[in-house]
């Protein structure tokens, strides 16, 4: 049993065959699936999916590349969603300077922002961060001391050091298929200093197909592709890493309940 902690099923990427998608990957044993909204505009399509199949829940955010200067429309989003069970993370959130696409204080204050509603809702907070390791570490830390709130970064691919600060904060860490990459040697070396119990696994699709998989489209199902990757990096058994990162994930996103 396998979760994929980070997946855009409401991508067009997946319009012409999203049930085929979601049933090979429960088919592959993966049970569940954390949908991620980007922006405002997406939030529906997110709720309209995971209201139409078991173990899919979905988050509320906006991605660092599309910022705004209003919040007030997806606070409202979230505050009208919280009794809804399957609402059970805040973002993607964070800062991106790998592409000018926003304003980077338009991205702190958004940042900031998604913090206050993952305190005030008691939801994990799932990070983005790209070539902007100082910042969001500094943004986390200052914002921690104000008062503690829960999360994990997605898709790690930050330095060393941002791991160990971030460990300290009790967050979470996740791994895409980037670890199966030839040129992510850096990242293997990392990943072996992450305790187990701060381990998920997520496939970010449509991107980032794991090896054997790259360059294809990227889907739940191949997240075991990931998995079993990591188990043998880490020398742990396939069955024994799933269930753990599993495990990790309910921890996390205490709010989620597995169906049967």
């Amino acid at each position: 049993m396998i979760i994929d902690s980070h997946c855009h099923l409401n991508m067009k990427e997946f319009n012409d065959d999203l049930d085929l998608v979601i049933n090979k990957a429960y088919q592959k044993n993966i049970s569940g699936m954390l949908t991620i909204s980007t922006k405002t505009e997406e939030v529906n399509s997110v709720i309209e999916i995971s209201n139409k199949y078991n173990n899919i829940w979905y988050s509320i955010g906006i991605h660092p590349h599309n910022v705004n200067k209003d919040f007030k429309n997806i606070n409202e989003k979230m505050n009208n969603n919280i009794k809804n069970s399957k609402f059970i993370g805040i973002g993607e959130t964070g800062l991106d300077y790998y592409y000018e696409n926003t304003d980077k204080n338009m991205q702190k204050k958004s940042f900031i922002n998604h913090i206050n509603m993952a305190r005030e809702l008691d939801l994990p907070l799932i990070i983005h961060t790209r070539d902007a390791d100082n910042d969001t570490l500094g943004i986390l830390k200052t914002e921690y001391k104000k008062g503690k709130f829960r999360g994990l970064i997605h898709c790690f691919t930050a330095s060393k050091d941002f791991a160990i600060e971030v460990l300290k904060l009790d967050f979470f860490i996740s791994i895409s298929g980037i670890i199966t990459f030839k040129n992510a040697d850096k990242l293997r070396d990392i990943v072996k200093i992450v305790p187990l119990e701060r381990l998920l696994v997520e496939t970010d699709a449509p991107y980032l197909a794991p090896v054997p998989m790259r360059g294809k489209r990227n889907e739940p199902s191949f997240v075991s592709y990931t998995a079993t990757y990591l188990a043998e990096l880490l020398n742990i058994p396939s069955e024994t890493f799933y269930y753990k990162t599993t495990e990790n994930f309910f921890n996390l996103f205490n709010k989620a309940k597995l169906l049967k």
